[in-house]
């Protein structure tokens, strides 16, 4: 074969498989289709052969990461993300450092692990992805707040996240890893990034604004939020918090030009979303194999219970900081809030972008990729009946 026919034909055993999970997943009614993705990336991951190439860590963050950011920008709901700011601005700033600080000394007492190597663990786990379990507690009648706490704090935190991330990793490279080196370098990529997502945004509505049609205007999103996110990436600023802003620009002021939120803006963003998220746990399934897992298996589940546990302390301590000050937060939403934190597609794709990378312990990869794969296959599969349980679809 040759490399072009290798890359189609990847593209038609994706297509496939990824049209076949999604019907086992609307068969099961109750499991999010990011669950069934991360069981079939494990099957890939130990199938004998390799029938999936595998992909560099560039093309990972560049090709899948701004399309799911910029997505999730644009569906979210404003006017309620403006009465729940309080508790999504702290769950995704605040919070992101607790988490990634507690996980980080938390993995180095308990399993040796250095503590520069704990805090990118912990960075790369710091963002929650509950993308999966939105669509059930949309099913489920679940209070439009809990929802939007839920994405907000998912669509933020990417963005904060991934600056920690883009921080420790910086300093760790650079050979003297240093709190005070990470938190300049923090500051510096999200203050740069913020920047050119602002820019980016209203240069894209002035472009919007000659769009007739909503071919046109799709065109010119994709230009946005790919465009922010390469801008942000050349000036080495962080290109996550550029697409996050840019999504917001447009998200509140794209409605007044045009088709912009018509149905076939969205239903392009919406579907494009659903291709890269089934693309990507099947191209990392063979990219991180599950075998890898097994010599760091025992901190694999020492990891997971600590992402798990520490959870808890910005869930509980920042929403009750939240609902003092702000709307009230029933307690019922705090307990979904807590068990809806998975982790997923960001950090896949940072744990497969560290992996191989020189000065960077090997395990740190394997690890996140692990700690992924139980966070969606056990507080996926059963964020139903917690839901349930919990009668949150009842919940005032």
């Amino acid at each position: 074969m040759t490399p072009q026919q290798r890359f189609l034909l990847l593209l038609i055993l994706v297509g496939a498989l990824a049209t076949v999970l999604g019907l086992v997943s609307k068969r099961t009614r109750m499991l999010p289709y990011p669950v069934v993705l991360a069981a079939a990336g494990v099957v890939i991951g130990v199938l004998p052969g390799g029938q999936f190439p595998r992909v560099g860590p560039d093309v990972i963050l560049i090709a899948f990461v701004p399309g799911l950011v910029f997505e999730a920008a644009l569906g979210l709901d404003l006017p309620e993300l403006t009465r729940r700011l309080l508790p999504v601005g702290l769950l995704a700033s605040i919070g992101v450092l607790i988490t990634v600080v507690l996980i980080g000394l938390l993995v180095h007492v308990s399993t040796g692990l250095s503590v520069a190597s704990g805090m990118l663990l912990g960075a790369i786990l710091a963002a929650t992805d509950p993308i999966a379990v939105v669509s059930i507690l949309r099913r489920l009648k679940a209070p439009l707040g809990l929802a939007t706490i839920l994405e907000g704090e998912s669509l933020f935190n990417d963005g904060t996240g991934v600056a920690v991330f883009s921080a420790v990793l910086a300093t760790i490279l650079s050979g003297t890893p240093s709190l005070g080196d990470t938190t300049i370098r923090f500051f510096v990529i999200t203050i740069g990034g913020t920047a050119i997502g602002l820019a980016a945004g209203f240069i894209g509505l002035a472009l919007l604004r000659f769009a007739e049609d909503a071919q046109l205007e799709i065109l010119a999103t994709l230009v946005i939020a790919y465009g922010s996110y390469l801008a942000a990436d050349i000036a080495h600023f962080s290109g996550i918090v550029a697409v996050v802003v840019a999504g917001i620009v447009v998200a509140r002021y794209g409605s007044q030009i045009g088709r912009l939120h018509g149905p076939q803006l969205l239903g392009f963003w919406n579907l494009l979303a659903f291709v890269l998220n089934a693309m990507l746990f099947i191209l990392v399934g063979a990219a991180l194999p599950a075998w890898t897992l097994l010599p760091v298996a025992g901190f694999v589940v020492v990891a997971y219970v600590i992402v798990l546990l520490t959870r808890a302390v910005p869930v509980y301590g920042l929403l009750a900081l939240a609902a003092w000050r702000g709307p009230a937060i029933p307690w019922r939403w705090r307990h979904v809030t807590f068990w809806a934190g998975l982790r997923g597609a960001l950090s896949v794709a940072l744990a497969l972008s560290v992996a191989g990378a020189h000065g960077v312990d090997s395990r740190v990869s394997a690890i996140a990729y692990g700690v992924v794969l139980l966070s969606l296959l056990v507080q996926g599969a059963l964020i139903a009946p917690v839901m349930r349980g919990l009668r949150v679809e009842t919940a005032a």
